[in-house]
């Protein structure tokens, strides 16, 4: 089985985090594993409260993994503090595997995950390790200065995004009004344009932790970075056109639908 590592915070209404990755993994056939980085007290109104957990825990969650079992993929999510990133590019430096970095700033809800010294931590530790960075236009923004309103501003960060270490950068539009939702894929090689139509809809909770948790359990050596990401976005898109309506604010998708 490919084996991912989800090093990212939890969410006990299953919606994002860890949860959201461990069902992504398993509903694509790969074995998941975890090391958890902060608790979470939400549901799909928005996060009341965060816990974290310590740094060293985290590594020995990790290792614990690693040492055993062993991984082909990491992704990470989740990472709130300067103490924490410090030691997940150790442990993703030590693993040599495939990295998605999804760098969580903030929760559906608003609620803000990241403060501003933590995003320079992100952009110093985590980018240069990214195998695959997936921020949509708001963290984009937040870790390149650059304003987005159209897929100009996209392809802009991206390359932004790409100079400071990343090797492949996945823009994501959901935040960019219009019928469509447009990703774009920057590589050094090239650009790959992702189109659906948008679903109107509010339950959309975790559909980034979930993208990402996808890619990484996707990925192959033989399979091209772009078939990886359309596989990945056509599984999302799956997953909200039957998400079910639970809950009073942004609601969970339906990790399932395939089966």
């Amino acid at each position: 089985m490919h084996r991912v590592l989800i090093i990212a915070g939890s969410d006990p209404s299953g919606g994002a985090g860890i949860q959201a990755d461990i069902k992504t993994v398993t509903c694509l056939g790969g074995y998941a594993m975890t090391a958890i980085t902060a608790l979470t007290v939400q549901n799909t109104l928005g996060v009341s409260d965060v816990m974290a957990v310590p740094p060293a825990f985290i590594t020995a969650q990790a290792q614990a993994c690693l040492d055993d079992i062993g991984a082909d993929a990491i992704k990470t999510g989740m990472l709130a503090d300067i103490a924490v990133m410090e030691a997940v590019s150790l442990i993703v430096e030590g693993a040599r595997v495939f990295t998605v970095v999804d760098p969580v700033m903030v929760a559906k809800g608003g609620h803000a995950l990241m403060n501003h010294l933590a995003v320079d931590a992100m952009k110093a530790l985590m980018i240069p390790l990214a195998d695959l960075l997936t921020p949509n236009t708001l963290e984009a923004t937040a870790l390149t200065g650059i304003e987005i309103a159209d897929e100009d501003d996209m392809r802009k960060a991206g390359a932004a995004l790409l100079a400071m270490g990343a090797r492949n950068v996945l823009v994501k539009g959901g935040h960019i009004d219009g019928p469509e939702v447009v990703d774009l894929l920057i590589t050094p090689k090239g650009e790959h344009r992702f189109a659906a139509a948008r679903i109107d809809t509010q339950h959309t909770h975790g559909t980034g932790c979930t993208l990402a948790s996808a890619c990484a359990a996707l990925t192959r050596e033989a399979r091209p970075l772009e078939e990886t990401v359309g596989l990945a976005k056509d599984y999302v898109g799956g997953a909200i056109a039957t998400a079910p309506h639970l809950g009073q604010g942004h609601g969970p998708l339906r990790h399932n639908w395939l089966l």
